[in-house]
């Protein structure tokens, strides 16, 4: 039955070596900054994980200045990063430059179908029993990844014989204290990275192109103080935190 999320959980090892995990990442990197950890922690226990990466284009890219960084680049960034994190399967979406911070004016039907069916880590395909999503955001491709996400995970019934992810969840990003007040993130999900926080750093240096200044918000230094925040809320040294909309146990 499903169980109602009144206090936070805070996911048991045994609970993470049976599950198979889809992450929705919107752009390559999100995946690091939100779920590094925990697909390190699932991956060591025995379960499986899979990422869909939404897109990866040609684009001037802020850090220290503007460079412009090639789409083959951000590709062999993310490669190496899936390896490193050992995952099982991974998809990149869209490569068109057209697309890429214009997710949102995608039909959220396409991303549903793309998300439900025809990627080849679709949740038809791989079946997984938890869903990573990007939070809601002022990021519009983090946005509409997160309402076609949410959509494709809708409840089913038993006779449709579709794919059900048990576990739904939000994660966490360092941009989202810059949300309005009524969009805030809350988290109630809690997975102990203590021994897979330094593993979340490289995992996210591997994004290389993509790296701030060290007392930026998304700096590598800012994330190992995010984690060790998370870490704190429930006592323990590292931790990501996601906001569950789904538990059925």
């Amino acid at each position: 039955m499903p169980k109602k999320i009144s206090a936070p959980i805070t996911a048991s090892d045994n609970f993470l070596s049976k599950q198979t995990l889809l992450v929705l990442s919107p752009h390559a990197d999100d995946e690091a900054y939100g779920c590094a950890g925990t697909i390190a922690k699932i991956k060591e226990l025995g379960g499986k994980v899979y990422i869909m990466v939404f897109s990866i284009a040609d684009l001037w890219q802020y850090t220290k200045k503007y460079t412009f960084v090639k789409k083959e680049i951000r590709a062999q960034e993310f490669a190496r990063t899936a390896e490193f994190l050992k995952v099982d399967g991974y998809d990149i979406i869209f490569k068109e430059s057209d697309k890429h911070l214009r997710l949102d004016a995608i039909p959220r039907r396409d991303l549903v179908s793309i998300i439900e069916r025809d990627s080849k880590v679709a949740l038809d395909k791989i079946k997984p029993t938890m869903v990573a999503l990007p939070a809601v955001s002022y990021n519009q491709d983090h946005c509409a990844i997160f309402q076609a996400g949410f959509t494709a995970c809708r409840p089913r019934g038993v006779e449709d014989n579709l794919n059900f992810p048990r576990i739904v969840l939000a994660y966490d990003n360092p941009t989202l204290f810059w949300n309005v007040e009524h969009e805030k993130f809350h988290p109630n999900f809690y997975v102990d990275i203590s021994k897979y926080w330094g593993t979340k750093i490289k995992a996210l240096a591997f994004h290389q192109s993509q790296l701030k200044p060290r007392l930026h918000h998304c700096s590598l230094e800012s994330l190992e103080h995010l984690v060790k925040l998370r870490g704190k809320e429930i006592s323990v040294e590292a931790a990501e935190a996601f906001t569950c909309y789904r538990f059925v146990c």
